[in-house]
């Protein structure tokens, strides 16, 4: 197994904190109804599990509904710039080790303008946890499809319906690199904070996908995974080191040709969910199951959670041991190096 460097350890908190102290005075101001709340209240009542001291705790946002977040959270906090958060992150949680760093970015604010900013602290593994809020529309700016939108969606931005293919964001994530990648649903408390929790204990970036619904824009979006009548069959729930189970007479196995498919559970043998495997491709083919449309067979839970270097603790043992190496006030020679020029008249 590889040795990685350790983790540089967060400050515990001096004495037990409760859900109290994660509230702010702030009003909290979204839509009457609206998934964020529930969102909210979960992670609230997570974080004093943590055990981590609020002035060591820090939640970075971009711009969109979700991006209120930090104004609710008794913590340190900053509301950036739409689509940045990630890169405003990276730079926190590179330079504080001290500091348990968390994202919340929505699908628009993440997929679109911050696309990049997000790849590319997945592929870093940077030491955050990134949450997103995925209703499938912009809803601070008032309903227009979004870049997880299903094609032929009639907004007001899409009129006569939407020609645009959408992302699958767990999919993007492991193509990515990510090293941990979940997907959960709002209104689901318990597997809320069951993901929260594997996201916490991950060393590195931590993806969660987290489907939420827009009561005022795309109410119902997920209503299929929500309904007791329909979500036993359209939810697949992943456990590690357990059979992955499709409904309450069916399950997954893999072909001759190596595509996963949903079969009558007479038919073959279920394949045994692994979340830790190294290789990406049997969690890239669970992200492939659901019906981009009707979201009959979604998973949820944990796709994938592997172990692999940390860049924030490549980074500063690099600075050690050029510190070590050349010692303090080196900075002009690093910067002019070898190749250099002096242009005179």
């Amino acid at each position: 197994m590889t040795d990685f460097p350790a983790l540089r350890l967060v400050p515990k908190a001096d004495g037990p904190q409760s859900v109290k102290d994660f509230k702010t005075d702030q009003e909290v101001r979204w839509c009457p109804g609206c998934g964020d709340y529930a969102i909210l209240a979960a992670v609230q009542s997570f974080m004093p599990e943590l055990g981590i001291r609020r002035e060591n705790t820090v939640f970075v946002s971009g711009i969109g509904c979700s991006s209120r977040f930090p104004y609710y959270m008794n913590t340190y906090g900053m509301h950036s710039i739409h689509g940045r958060a990630p890169a405003i992150a990276t730079g926190l949680a590179a330079s504080r080790p001290d500091l348990s760093v968390w994202v919340v970015t929505g699908d628009g604010d993440a997929l679109s303008i911050g696309g990049n900013h997000l790849i590319h602290a997945l592929r870093r593994n940077v030491n955050l946890k990134i949450l997103l809020f995925n209703n499938r529309i912009y809803g601070l700016t008032k309903g227009q499809y979004s870049p997880t939108s299903e094609v032929g969606k009639i907004t007001k931005s899409t009129p006569m319906g939407s020609l645009d293919a959408p992302f699958n964001p767990l999919s993007l994530a492991i193509g990515a690199e990510a090293s941990f990648v979940a997907r959960t649903i709002d209104s689901d408390r318990q597997h809320l904070q069951s993901v929260l929790r594997a996201a916490a204990q991950h060393e590195g970036t931590a993806l969660v996908e987290i489907y939420q619904n827009c009561n005022i824009f795309n109410d119902g979006a997920f209503e299929v995974l929500k309904e007791p009548g329909t979500r036993d069959e359209a939810l697949i729930r992943l456990e590690h080191g357990q059979p992955i189970l499709a409904g309450a007479d069916r399950h997954v196995v893999r072909g001759a040709d190596g595509e996963l498919r949903i079969v009558p559970r007479s038919e073959g043998t279920a394949l045994v969910h692994d979340a830790h495997a190294s290789s990406p491709t049997a969690a890239f083919a669970l992200t492939r199951l659901a019906d981009a449309d009707l979201l009959h067979h979604t998973p949820i839970g944990v796709l994938r959670d592997v172990r692999r270097e940390v860049y924030d603790v490549q980074m500063a043992d690099q600075l050690a041991l050029a510190e070590e190496q050349k010692g303090r006030g080196e900075l002009a020679g690093l910067l002019a190096g070898s190749s250099t020029w002096t242009v005179t008249d």
